[in-house]
């Protein structure tokens, strides 16, 4: 039986995360319009040191961008807003505790968004039970 199990692709994590991103709650994922989600083995050296990471199986996230509430409609074109997550460290944390993966990738993925809204832990929190 194990023989067979093998650790998702990339394109197979980032399928996952678009479909636990499409049953996130309605108003939630409207808000979300123009952040793009993306999937990686790991971080870049450059994000592992501007978030002083240890190691690069620290960071399982990373939302880059502009947040909600620091836009203005005066604001010049810039980067899109994007939401990151590390398939090599979510896998290690996955071998790691009692948890299914497609929970760890939608709690991570939450929590990512979250910072896009500048919201609080327990608004995440909420948002992440609205979803179960």
């Amino acid at each position: 039986m194990w023989t067979e199990l093998k650790a998702p692709s990339l394109a197979e994590m980032e399928a996952t995360a678009h479909d636990i991103f499409d049953r996130l709650p309605a108003e939630f994922r409207k808000l979300c319009e123009g952040v793009i989600l993306r999937v990686d083995d790991f971080p870049t050296e450059e994000v592992l040191d501007e978030m002083e990471c240890e190691s690069e199986f620290d960071l399982l996230g990373l939302f880059q961008g502009v947040g909600l509430p620091q836009q203005s409609l005066g604001d010049v074109a810039r980067l899109p807003n994007m939401v990151w997550l590390y398939r090599r460290p979510i896998l290690d944390y996955w071998a790691e505790h009692d948890e299914s993966l497609g929970h760890i990738v939608r709690h991570v993925l939450i929590h990512e968004i979250g910072h896009h809204f500048g919201l609080s832990d327990d608004d995440m929190a909420a948002i992440e039970a609205k979803a179960d």
